[in-house]
């Protein structure tokens, strides 16, 4: 006998009743089996999407900074890619991945989340094959088409991954398991920074060609992977195929299908559904969106109350600055003239982002999502306003020309106040990384009811990407030179926000830790985000409908 059948058979006893021909139990323990380590494998495989997101995001500043590609775009002798042409290929993908998020909802409740992630992978891969075209012929149509398609395929994977993972993850593991999707990011932004710098210096077209290419691994190991791995059970639950659902769970949970533990968590996904449908009733299409948007914004359990939740969750991980570290650091800190190595840095503090962030697979469920973004807020604001401070006073805002060339390079005043702002944005990555660069996609896969749970992780995900979007276009106009020309007194307004965050986690985010996502729903009812931490439940959504049934059919009787 296997150690999970014995753990089954040793268990106390709880009490039954029969739920549409399921087992039900009154005992809020017992609605999940034991964590195996198939379950583990199967989630962390899910997880291999965030290697898309982050790898995407950092191998174009290799490209744009190749100089064939520079010279295939602007012309023969160019020294760089103009504004306008820089602004147009950046963000084409944000405008691909925004709407291939919001799209995903829909199409994840038609066809399944397994599918709509494959589907994602199958876009992105013509998008990577669009900009492979960039070494033929003029390039800027083909890598801007290219990468819109594949920031389509992208925005399927961001959103639905997450939905896909919150949705099979055993709860007691379920934020380490989402924080590896985190984890991948950070890695694919390594891979991406390492592939980028092996290849600089060649002088054919895959100096640039070579890092766009490589994507296409990545979406062929997910994709195909996928193709083996069980479907989201509660997705067949929601469609009504109960007999899938108990399949699908059988397969990720390792147990039998008519194990007591399969079929007391299948009554459980089974009769929040019929609750949650009492609440939100099947509709038209443009019902089942406007289902986000309904009920009151002082009601901390509607539907409006959480999509607010999640999209605002989204825009304040990208207000926390990070996305100005590893996108502008590098022209940033080259300003100072006290770096000699800037790539060394940059580096460093990639290698940073990516260690840091498995801390959280042990800190969010020890401390819960709550705890740790609290924490993740204030010492991220305490190190944006000291990189400010000393900025402003002694560090990157004074310089003095190395020569009395018209056109010579600066350097710093004081290099060491410098390297007291590198140590402090050091510092601030790694609060970023363990804490809300995990934590956001842990929450927005908890927090939705099934009826709206793949448009809301849909919308939050689009969130983010439009706020991506959003202040990569307007921090160059808030450091450039001939603009804002912050300089160090942009930290100022990443400290401010990072403020924002801690306020806002403060009295919105409720703690998730250790519930099943039905048990998600009935905490967010019966408490505040202030009290959630001490929430427990006390009985089953299964056991409580049983009972209701029994009553209701012996009313009926008499």
């Amino acid at each position: 006998m296997s150690d999970t059948h014995e753990k089954e058979s040793q268990a106390p006893a709880s009490q039954h009743v029969n739920l549409n021909g399921l087992k039900a139990t009154e005992d809020v323990e017992r609605i999940e089996a034991p964590v195996t380590w198939q379950a583990y494998l199967i989630c962390a495989f899910a997880s291999f999407g965030g290697i898309f997101f982050g790898y995407d995001s950092g191998y174009i500043n290799g490209v744009l900074g190749s100089k064939i590609f520079i010279e295939a775009v602007e012309g023969v002798g160019a020294k760089a890619v103009s504004d306008s042409n820089t602004s147009l290929v950046v963000s084409i993908l944000s405008c691909g991945t925004f709407f291939g998020a919001l799209i995903a909802g829909d199409v994840a409740d038609f066809i399944g989340r397994k599918w709509t992630v494959i589907m994602g992978c199958a876009i992105y891969m013509l998008g990577v094959v669009i900009q492979m075209l960039t070494g033929l012929g003029a390039p800027l149509g083909a890598i801007v088409a290219g990468r819109l398609i594949a920031g389509l395929g992208v925005g399927f994977e961001s959103a639905i991954v997450i939905l896909y993972m919150s949705e099979i993850c055993p709860r007691k593991v379920r934020g380490a398991l989402v924080a590896g999707y985190q984890f991948c990011i950070t890695i694919g932004i390594m891979l991406a920074a390492c592939i980028v710098y092996a290849t600089q210096d060649r002088t054919d077209t895959g100096a640039y060609r070579i890092p766009i290419a490589i994507q296409f691994i990545w979406a062929l190991i997910l994709g195909g992977g996928l193709m083996f791995l069980p479907d989201s059970p509660r997705y067949f639950v929601k469609r009504g195929n109960v007999a899938r659902a108990t399949d699908a769970l059988s397969r990720l949970r390792g147990q039998p299908k008519d194990s007591e533990f399969i079929q007391n968590e299948l009554a459980e996904i089974v009769a929040n559904e019929e609750y949650e449908r009492q609440l939100i009733p099947s509709t038209t299409w443009f019902g089942s969106w406007a289902n986000c948007f309904k009920g009151s914004v002082f009601k901390s359990n509607s539907n409006l109350r959480k999509t607010i939740l999640g999209t605002s969750l989204q825009m304040m991980q990208q207000w926390t600055g990070v996305n100005f570290i590893f996108y502008y650091s590098t022209p940033f800190l080259k300003s100072t003239g006290a770096i000699s190595n800037t790539f060394l840095i940059s580096m460093i503090f990639t290698i940073i982002n990516v260690f840091s962030t498995p801390i959280s697979f042990y800190t969010v469920e020890r401390y819960g999502r709550r705890t740790i973004l609290l924490w993740g807020a204030l010492g991220m604001l305490i190190c944006q306003f000291l990189v400010a401070i000393i900025g402003v006073t002694v560090g990157f805002n004074y310089t003095h020309p190395v020569s009395d060339a018209v056109d010579a390079d600066t350097i710093a005043n004081n290099i060491p106040a410098v390297n007291a702002q590198i140590a402090f944005i050091a510092i601030f990555i790694f609060f970023f990384a363990s804490t809300w660069g995990p934590g956001a996609w842990i929450v927005i896969g908890e927090i939705f009811p099934l009826p709206i749970r793949s448009r809301g992780v849909g919308l939050s995900t689009a969130s983010n990407w439009l706020w991506n979007t959003i202040i990569a276009v307007i921090t160059p106009y808030m450091v450039g030179v001939t603009h804002g020309n912050l300089k160090s007194s942009v930290f100022f307004v990443w400290g401010g926000l990072c403020t924002c965050a801690l306020v806002y986690t403060y009295f919105l985010v409720y703690e998730t830790k250790g519930l099943s996502l039905e048990q998600v729903d009935k905490m967010m009812e019966e408490t505040t985000p202030r009290t959630s931490a001490g929430w427990k439940p006390t009985t089953t959504f299964a056991h409580q409908l049983a009972e209701e049934k029994a009553h209701a059919s012996n009313t009926t009787t008499v």
